[in-house]
């Protein structure tokens, strides 16, 4: 049985909750877990633009699309009441390092009182059996080191963003010893990790200060490609590396649910590991063409230089790990906003989903 046959068997019927499903990630979480037959229910903001991968797929008309602040407790609880999910995959969030300098405030009160709201929910919510809340690999002491992170390394964060997401995994350690305690299962039967994947990309995502879409909006507008940080380094993977984990690990917490709630990476393998600089060149390239320009300044807001995970544990553990080479990340990419303007999105993601899915 291939891993596509196992999750549409697992997933079939399963009523599953995402938040922040109208974003990049969890608009590819919704239609990959369409296909595999659940019952979505999506609750997030509106889409960013009228471009991202959520409105040009139409999955919103295809599951049930509800509007809402992660931050209204009050609103998250009625949700969650109303349509008793079984699983609960937690994406909300807001994602840009640079944007939380302008709206720290704001960064926080979403990534960490955002996600508080949403164990509470749960928690009162005695269908939901499984909950995986995603925050980043950014939410480690980032001291520029050679080797990847572990799970167990000192979580931490320089800016607003990434230290916002390191709260965000304290609160999910807490609510788990206190309230969702593996000891005390037989009591609460509920099962929830966090889950950190790195630089994740894809088609549909259009947010600022992202590379792909900042490559992507210059070679449609016929501009240079203007690179802030070229030597910056980054562990490259397509959104359906991270969100394949995601999958896996919430179907081996409904099999074994004390075993494997806690924290995980879902990175990709260190030959993955390139320069701002040369995915921008990669991009221009597979795009048909388009001038890569460097224009860093010093005094710039600080943005991390190197920041890796080690995988060791999901491939041990879970059996998981990354299929897709950098190069054939980037391609992939690159394929989706080569061809949105003139094919059905919907075709274009199912079809790399399933070219993903059997690519063993």
């Amino acid at each position: 049985m291939t891993n596509l046959d196992t999750f549409r068997e697992f997933y079939k019927g399963k009523r599953v909750l995402l938040t922040g499903h109208t974003g990049f990630k969890g608009s590819w979480l919704a239609i990959w877990l369409y296909e595999l037959g659940a019952e979505v229910i999506g609750v997030s903001l509106e889409p960013y633009t009228e471009r991202d991968n959520f409105v040009l797929s139409g999955i919103g008309k295809r599951i049930v699309d509800l509007r809402g602040d992660i931050r209204d407790g009050e609103k998250m609880k009625q949700i969650f009441q109303q349509y008793r999910p079984e699983i609960v995959f937690h994406l909300a969030a807001q994602p840009i390092v640079r944007l939380s300098y302008e709206i720290p405030v704001e960064t926080y009160e979403t990534n960490v009182m955002g996600t508080i709201r949403i164990l509470e929910a749960m928690r009162n919510t005695p269908d939901v059996k499984v909950g995986v809340m995603i925050t980043t690999d950014k939410c480690y002491e980032n001291k520029e080191q050679i080797w990847g992170y572990r799970e167990n390394e000192p979580l931490g964060g320089y800016d607003p963003y990434s230290s916002s997401k390191g709260a965000a995994e304290i609160a999910i350690a807490s609510w788990r010893r206190s309230f969702f305690n593996p000891e005390t299962y037989e009591k609460h039967g509920q099962s929830i990790a966090s889950v950190r994947a790195g630089n994740v990309i894809g088609g549909g995502d259009w947010a600022l200060d992202r590379i792909v879409p900042d490559c992507i909006r210059a070679l449609e507008a016929g501009r240079p490609i203007e690179i802030r940080s070229p030597q910056a380094v980054r562990p490259w993977q397509h959104v359906l590396e991270p969100l394949s984990g995601y999958l896996l690990l919430a179907m081996k917490m409904w099999e074994e649910p004390t075993r494997y709630c806690e924290g995980w990476n879902f990175g990709p393998h260190a030959e993955s590991v390139a320069t701002v600089w040369e995915i921008a060149n990669q991009i221009a390239d597979l795009y048909g063409g388009g001038e890569v320009k460097d224009v860093s300044q010093a005094g710039a807001l600080h943005e991390a230089k190197l920041l890796m995970l080690d995988i060791s544990k999901a491939k041990y553990y879970l059996n998981w790990e990354p299929r897709l080479a950098v190069q054939e990340a980037v391609r992939l990419t690159t394929d989706w906003y080569r061809r949105y303007r003139q094919e059905p999105v919907d075709r274009i993601c199912v079809e790399q989903i399933e070219k993903y899915m059997l690519s063993q």
